[in-house]
């Protein structure tokens, strides 16, 4: 397996490359609007086929680049099905194995965060890789105060769809704001301050009601726009329209 961890530095988002060395068939996971360049030169330069963008959710901090990948590359955007997105060109379900080029992705509908959100689960040949999303993050988790976000259905998620895997999966979330890379579920049992160490149910709920963390300063076009599987809408401030301007100016 080919994989390549990148990122966004703006929104502190990773975005996953995960590419079949068999048939050069490559997909990315959670790709952002702003890096969608650096991301097609990447590819060009490994000799890979941008087959499919994967995002796990309807993002509410930055932009995807699922619609301008598959403008100037060709890739078809993947999103779960459960949001039933028109933009979208394959719809993803938990029990259904979704294939880059010889590689099986494994689904895992984990809501919480948002109400759709879906984790991704690979094998490298050695032990399982977890594309977590926001659900599971290193050390902490996603928050569940807005897109009908709940933290115990969060809760239920991450302890039995996550926490049911071996030890050794390696879990790569789709943010970090402290400069981490990887996580694996042994650690995030064991010294998750939000969920770790044995937490109930009740004890995270409480964690998560007093969290008063602040409104998303992306999250009224982000949305919108990554409902339409990342196009630029009319209300992107100026501060960050420059990504949507690269299309503009062709």
């Amino acid at each position: 397996m080919i994989f390549r961890q990148l990122f966004e530095p703006d929104s502190s988002t990773f975005t996953y490359l995960v590419a079949c060395p068999d048939t050069g068939k490559a997909a990315l996971v959670d790709p952002v609007l702003d890096t969608v360049q650096r991301d097609l030169s990447m590819l060009q330069e490994m000799g890979l086929e941008l087959d499919y963008t994967i995002d796990t959710h309807v993002h509410a901090d930055h932009l995807t680049g699922a619609r301008r990948l598959r403008e100037l590359a060709g890739s078809r955007v993947a999103y779960p099905a459960i949001d039933e997105l028109p933009c979208a060109d394959i719809g993803i379900r938990e029990g259904e194995v979704f294939r880059i080029g010889r590689l099986e992705l494994y689904p895992l509908f984990t809501p919480g965060h948002t109400s759709h959100h879906h984790a991704y689960l690979i094998d490298n040949g050695t032990q399982q890789m977890l594309f977590s999303g926001d659900a599971l993050l290193i050390d902490a988790c996603g928050r569940t105060d807005f897109q009908s976000g709940d933290a115990a259905t969060l809760y239920r998620s991450i302890q039995e769809k996550f926490f049911t895997l071996p030890d050794a999966t390696l879990v790569y979330p789709c943010h970090d704001y402290e400069g981490r890379f990887v996580s694996s579920i042994a650690q995030e049992k064991a010294r998750n301050p939000r969920l770790g160490g044995g937490k109930t149910l009740e004890e995270f709920v409480a964690i998560m009601d007093k969290l008063d963390l602040p409104y998303p300063r992306k999250i009224d076009f982000a949305v919108p726009g990554n409902e339409r599987c990342g196009e630029c809408p009319d209300n992107v401030p100026e501060q960050y329209r420059a990504a949507c301007e690269q299309r503009d100016q062709g």
